[in-house]
């Protein structure tokens, strides 16, 4: 769907620690699309690399605020975040499993609460599933597909 339009994507990562670069970066022809980003693991790097003023970074404003910072910082149409506790032990009083994908595009910015089971790998696994597929979401909901 980017490609067919012409627009691009970037990513700012936490929990998934470069894996949804990965994955964007995979298919043939992602170099026409995927502008690159930012794997923000330490807190200091959201806030001084991609202006994350929220006060906690496991939240719905980190991952808002994570995919526009990177969208900014990078120019692209679109950007997606990942945050959340990936384990072995909660973070900020949040659960193991407890993810927020950003997603920002022209007309803003939003974030996406999952609630996932597994170990480390298979939440980040499953974020980065998730960020795609709501990614293609906003593409279908802006070009009025269903």
């Amino acid at each position: 769907m980017l490609r067919a339009r012409r627009l691009t994507v970037s990513c700012a990562e936490s929990l998934t620690g470069g894996e949804l670069a990965a994955q964007l970066s995979g298919p043939p022809g992602s170099s026409e699309v995927f502008l690159g980003g930012v794997v923000a693991y330490a807190t200091e790097v959201k806030r001084q690399v991609l202006g994350v003023t929220a006060e906690q970074v496991v939240s719905a404003a980190c991952a808002e605020q994570l995919a526009s910072g990177v969208r900014d910082l990078l120019g692209s149409d679109w950007s997606l975040a990942t945050t959340g506790v990936a384990g072995p032990t909660e973070q900020e009083g949040r659960p193991v499993g407890t993810v927020f994908v950003g997603v920002a595009g022209p007309d803003g910015a939003s974030a996406h609460l999952l609630h996932l089971d597994g170990d480390r790998a298979q939440v980040r696994a499953a974020t980065c599933r998730a960020a795609v597929h709501l990614l293609a979401q906003a593409l279908r909901q802006e070009g009025g597909e269903r």
